[in-house]
């Protein structure tokens, strides 16, 4: 049975002194590349909207994840993710399809919850029979995350933890993370720092994406632990398809393929005009089947071996009540 090897570093305290670490970072605050030097230790609001308690804007059993990690009906284990979406991302995207929550600064006040509180909805969760515990735009949250798993691991927590992010992460910070995540859940979101800017409200994004994904590749490389068909551990790299190819796909795949050829992908299809994307005249349309080929005959180029695509469906898969139906499939 995989053991998550969180577990191994509680019991020699060394995530006790992680925790600390981490903790101590939030008085200076640079837990995230914006770097805004808050003291958050004082609940004093960061750059991130955010002060020193954890915003969870929602929990739930997930099924829109990659099938490694929801599990399929023939190994008898569709069980979903134990999903925890954190509110106050430490990005601005004007597509955000979450952003009722994720930029509603004034709802999120009310969404805070402790430490103690955190570790309960892990447990909670994990009672439900997932498969994982995923943190959802956890970037600046990391400290709060991993005090909570000092409270959690001793009351039974032992599932594998997901670190889903946008990853606009702190390379000191995600070092910190080595043997506590399982597995690494980055979506690259751009090539050029104008459009990280222009669209998400964030400075030099490849540089800071880029050096966070060298780290989460030096931690879990390019192979993946399956036990019964479930992902237990490694990195998949998301990156979604953008009209008028704003993300800089083929720039992306590049870098990817340079760094290892053999790193599992995701690659998204499913941006649709939400927020302010409606207005904005590059953004406010559905990618088109000729940009989705497009990315797919980067990835042969390119020779990325482990690419995981999701089916193209122009009727109605960017309906948002349809978002979460289309099953990613092997090349």
């Amino acid at each position: 049975m995989f053991e998550p090897s969180y577990i191994r570093l509680f019991e020699s305290g060394e995530l006790s002194k992680r925790a600390g670490i981490l903790k101590q970072m939030l008085a200076d605050c640079n837990i995230c590349p914006k770097d805004c030097k808050v003291n958050r230790l004082e609940n004093k609001i960061a750059a991130c909207y955010s002060g020193f308690n954890p915003v969870v804007s929602s929990y739930c059993v997930h099924y829109g994840e990659e099938p490694t990690l929801v599990g399929s009906k023939e190994d008898r284990n569709e069980n979903g993710v134990g999903n925890i979406f954190f509110g106050n991302c430490n990005l601005r995207c004007v597509y955000c399809q979450n952003y009722e929550v994720s930029q509603n600064h004034k709802l999120e006040i009310k969404n805070e919850v402790t430490i103690e509180r955190l570790a309960e909805i892990m447990l909670e969760l994990q009672s439900k029979n997932v498969n994982a515990i995923g943190f959802v735009s956890p970037t600046h949250f990391v400290p709060q995350i991993v005090l909570a798993l000092e409270l959690a691991i001793p009351m039974g927590l032992k599932l594998p933890l997901v670190y889903n992010t946008n990853c606009y992460d702190s390379v000191e910070v995600i070092k910190l993370l080595n043997g506590i995540i399982d597995v690494y859940l980055p979506d690259v979101k751009y090539s050029e720092n104008e459009y990280g800017y222009k669209y998400s409200k964030i400075k030099n994004y490849v540089e800071h994406s880029r050096a966070a994904l060298i780290e989460m590749h030096r931690q879990l490389g390019s192979n993946i632990v399956l036990e019964n068909g479930l992902l237990r551990r490694g990195l998949i790299i998301r990156h979604l398809i953008l009209p008028n190819d704003l993300a800089g796909s083929y720039e992306t795949l590049k870098f990817i393929s340079e760094l290892d050829n053999k790193i599992h992908l995701s690659i998204m299809s499913q941006y649709y005009p939400t927020h302010k994307a409606l207005t904005i005249d590059l953004l406010s349309r559905n990618i088109r089947e000729r940009e989705y080929e497009k990315v797919l005959d980067w990835m042969d180029e390119l020779n990325l071996e482990n690419g995981c695509m999701q089916e193209f469906e122009s009727e109605n898969y960017y309906r948002p009540d349809f978002k979460d139906r289309v099953e990613p499939f092997k090349r």
